[in-house]
């Protein structure tokens, strides 16, 4: 199944967003979503900064342990690592988004993280773009041209 397709029929059957970061969950577009849908973001969970120091990994990467996936559309636009740990969690076996939009962006672990999710989708549908360049600009802005059209 294409992104636009699956990620614009999770969201009108009310999945919620999760984003990797704060900027992301603010540059969305709440009018666009066609089921009033949660926008989530577990970056500033109380639990996350503990989680983070538990498993020797970044606020993002940890976030990314606190999120309920299933059948959400899945937004990143920050922290390849947090890229990174949804691939690893899917690896594992966790509950699988509907959706991935990836646009990561920077000099470590941006391409490289996008690399890998182009190599292995783990069956989940997805939209980025190669190299380093990404941001949540980007990320937010390919979901409100989903979102948007998918209203009715």
């Amino acid at each position: 199944e294409r992104l636009p397709e699956a990620a614009g029929a999770a969201l009108k059957s009310g999945a919620p967003v999760i984003t990797d970061c704060e900027a992301v969950a603010a540059a969305i577009t709440r009018k666009f979503l066609p089921a009033n849908n949660d926008i989530l973001c577990t970056l500033n969970d109380p639990r996350t900064p503990a989680l983070a120091e538990s498993r020797g990994t970044t606020r993002s990467a940890a976030a990314v342990h606190l999120w309920k996936s299933e059948g959400a559309v899945v937004v990143i636009g920050n922290a390849p690592t947090a890229l990174f740990a949804l691939l690893e969690r899917l690896d594992e076996g966790a509950d699988r988004p509907a959706a991935i939009i990836a646009a990561p962006v920077g000099f470590v672990g941006a391409a490289e993280s996008k690399d890998e999710l182009v190599r292995n989708p783990r069956g989940v549908p997805f939209l980025t773009l190669l190299g380093r360049r990404g941001g949540s600009a980007m990320a937010a802005a390919a979901l409100n041209a989903i979102a948007r059209g998918s209203r009715p």
